[in-house]
Formats: C-alpha cells, structure tokens, sequence
C-alpha cells in the first residue's frame, strides 16, 4: 500500500502522541440481530466513509445478558480482515481508568488515602509539588504541568519515535517547572497526574505498577488479554491504527511509537471484549466498597479527552456523561492510530465499548470528532433503550 515514510509521518505524528501520553461478558451468545442494528451500522459506516474517518470502527453493547457486536470497515487494510471482539488495540487515556481502578482498589485496603500528598508518599518529586493529594492527581484537579508538553519529551519522541522511556521518570521531565495553579482550585487535565497515581501505588506496596494491575484489576475482573508494555510491539491479533490524513492514503502507525512514554498515563494494550469487562466492573463498583465508590463520584466540572458523548463531568479517575437518554460513566482516550470510549450504566450492568483505529481530537479533526460523539451518544441512547 504506497505511503508516505513511516519516519516522516512518524515526526508528524509525535506532537499527537505527546498531547495523549482509560462484570464478566459471560457466556451468551453474540447478538447480530437487534431492532436497531440497521441504524447502528449505517452510522458506523458513515465514521468509515467519512473523509479522514478511521478505516475501522467495532462497538460492543452489553445488556440483558447479551452482548450486541456493530462493525463496520476492516481490521486490517493489507488484508481486508474484519475487526473482532478479541483484537489487541492500544486503549490510550483509558489506562488512565485503571490507574484509578488500582488506586482506588488501595484506598479501599486502607493502604492509601484520598488525601495522603506526594510529600507525604514521594518526597523525591519537586518539594513544589509536595501538597498534591491523590485525590487532586484523580481528577486532574493537582496542577500538575504535563510532562508530554514538556519540549525535552516532545524532542525524544520526535528524535525516536519507538525511544525507550525510564517510565518512572516521566515526571523528569517538569521537575523545574512549578504548579500551574492551587492545588484543588480548578481542573485541567494532565498526564503527569496518573503517572503521579501509578507511583504511589508502587511506594506504598512496594510493588511493580505492572504487578498490582494484574492483581488489583485484570484477575478479579476476568481480564485475559491486557497487558502493560514498554515496547511498540502489537500481540497477534490486532486492530491497526492508522493516520488518516487525506489525500495521503493511510498509513499504520499500530507499531510506529513505544509506549513507554505513556505507562500508566495511556500505555495499556487490550481487547473490546476485555475493555467491556473492564468497564462494568470498575463503573459499577465491583473493585471497592461503597464508600469508595461515592467518594470516587463525588463530580466536578471536567471533561474526558477527547470529550465524551452528552455533557462531561468529572469524577476520580472516571467521568460522567450526561446524554439525551440517560447516565453512562466512563472514559475516552486518543493516542496515534486509536480513539476509545468505554462507558457502563452506575450499577455496571448495561455497557458500550467503541473504537476507532484513527486519532480523532479536538486538536487534530474537531468536526470528525463532533460528528463521532454524537454517534456515541446514539449507540448510548441505544444501550440504554427500555
């Protein structure tokens, strides 16, 4: 498939990635018939005619025990492959979802809490900082400044887009660089603030990030296919990402960049038919008790990035989407190649994932991405159909 220069395209591409850097499925049988399905299809196929639209598109309903599967273009370009429930994606700021689940879940323990500070838990980070609760890091309330937007990140990326980051170090990167406002004052979302959380997880167990997702989130969840790299490598098999950037034909970038880069920030692989999982358990409730869980919905003003369908608030580490239908909670992500929204009812028993395999953001396409939140908001609409 001719294209531009995977270098050339990769340095393009760079900035993007630095703007990123989140209840079982059970046995029943896959629905493919469903009173809606016409007008599902027919509006995930206009997302894939549209131009600069994602070559792919795969949503799963979840509800009354069944799970409602919408398709529409191809996995791969090369090969004309389908998308599939169990194709490897990368989830973006998703992941930022389960740092959450992982911080949350550490709360519950009473082995973190709401307000322990990075003073209190990583003293080695700017003294600046040290007032930070994990809290304020949940729902980017912390002040923190990005370390993706730092010119030193960006020039690494830029220099080598598969570079290996010392994901630990990310912060590194703003350690000279002050709180851009009052912790606890306003919100502005940041990626430093989930590497921030995935730190002082490890500080207080004394436990890899990588480990405690598997324990605190993938096994009790029933996840079999998410795993938190460090390289650019995709697991067979996967739904490729692609710039779409007419006139250019696309171009895969699935295996472009490492993520390293992004770890607990937008760094996790998985599957829709594990990021369904994922979300009903997590929006409702199944990883803490019930003090945790209001705690964690306790809402402010903020949106998701991209921004979800309806209006967005925020809450720690998930946010609410009000729609014309009714209340979904959840999180979006973009990341070179892939746009995610996963998002559940509160009780977790109703829910949809949908991907994309191009970046779609304010940034980088606001019309496509208008025009995408408002079929999520119909999917939405769909799923919560009496």
């Amino acid at each position: 498939m001719p294209h531009r220069s995977v270098p050339a395209r990769a340095r393009l591409l760079a900035t993007g990635l630095a703007a990123v850097c989140a209840a079982a499925l059970g046995p029943a049988a896959t629905s493919t018939a469903a009173t809606h399905d016409d007008e599902l299809q027919r509006q995930a196929q206009q997302l894939v005619d549209t131009p600069g639209g994602p070559p792919g598109v795969i949503a799963l309903l979840r509800r009354d025990g069944k799970t409602h599967v919408v398709r529409a273009g191809v996995a791969d370009l090369a090969t004309g492959r389908r998308p599939h429930i169990d194709d490897h994606m990368r989830i973006a700021s998703t992941a930022k979802a389960f740092s959450g689940a992982v911080a949350l879940s550490l709360v519950d323990r009473h082995a973190l809490r709401l307000d322990d500070t990075l003073g209190e838990r990583l003293p080695r980070l700017p003294k600046a900082w040290h007032r930070v609760s994990l809290g304020q890091l949940l729902d980017h309330t912390s002040g923190l400044p990005d370390f993706s937007e730092s010119a030193g990140f960006r020039a690494a990326l830029a220099a080598d887009p598969r570079h290996h980051f010392d994901s630990r170090r990310l912060l590194d990167y703003v350690a000279d660089q002050p709180l851009r406002f009052s912790p606890g004052s306003r919100y502005q979302y940041s990626n430093s603030d989930n590497i921030a959380v995935a730190l002082m997880a490890e500080a207080v167990t004394g436990t890899p990030y990588e480990k405690l997702l598997r324990t605190l989130v993938y096994r009790p969840l029933g996840l079999h296919d998410t795993s938190l790299p460090q390289g650019y490598r995709m697991p067979e098999p996967y739904l490729h990402g692609y710039d779409v950037s007419p006139p250019a034909p696309p171009a895969d970038v699935s295996e472009v960049f490492g993520v390293s880069g992004a770890w607990a920030s937008g760094g996790i692989i998985s599957t829709p038919a594990d990021m369904t999982r994922f979300i009903r358990g997590y929006a409702g409730g199944a990883l803490y008790g019930k003090d945790v869980v209001h705690a964690q919905r306790n809402w402010i003003d903020g949106a998701s990035q991209p921004q979800g369908p309806g209006r967005n608030s925020a809450g720690l580490a998930i946010f609410r989407y009000d729609t014309r239908c009714g209340v979904v909670l959840g999180h979006t992500g973009n990341f070179p190649g892939y746009t995610q929204l996963i998002a559940a009812t509160p009780d977790g028993r109703r829910s949809l994932t949908f991907s994309v395999t191009t970046q779609i953001n304010e940034a980088l396409k606001p019309e496509l991405l208008m025009k995408m939140r408002a079929v999520q908001e119909d999917f939405v609409c769909a799923l919560l159909r009496k």
